[in-house]
């Protein structure tokens, strides 16, 4: 399997997990009574595997994107401009004198 879909997976997979934790945390401090409304009604386990999936969906994707851009490539130089070269020449600049009129 090519290192690129690995990579992907292996993330997603820690997403799962962060999701899983934090649905667990939900249901354990009941935010928004969610609780109870997941033990008290026939839809209740639907709502949590909906909640485990959709948070997958959130979490696995805010992991592989934060992984991505924080990837670095020592082998190649960065982009960007040329820092500028520090030279100890005098350069002359010529300056006029104006007169201001004060009105």
């Amino acid at each position: 399997m090519p290192a690129h879909i690995k990579f992907v997976i292996f993330h997603a997979f820690v997403g799962f997990g962060i999701s899983l934790t934090f649905t667990g945390l939900i249901l354990w401090f009941n935010i928004g009574n969610l609780w109870h409304l997941v033990t008290h009604t026939a839809e209740g386990p639907i709502a949590v595997v909906m909640l485990v999936i959709f948070g997958t969906v959130t979490f696995g994707s805010a992991q592989i994107g934060y992984k991505i851009m924080t990837m670095t490539d020592d082998d190649t130089p960065s982009g960007g401009k040329p820092a500028p070269q520090v030279t100890n020449r005098l350069i002359p600049v010529k300056a006029e004198a104006r007169s201001v009129d004060n009105c």
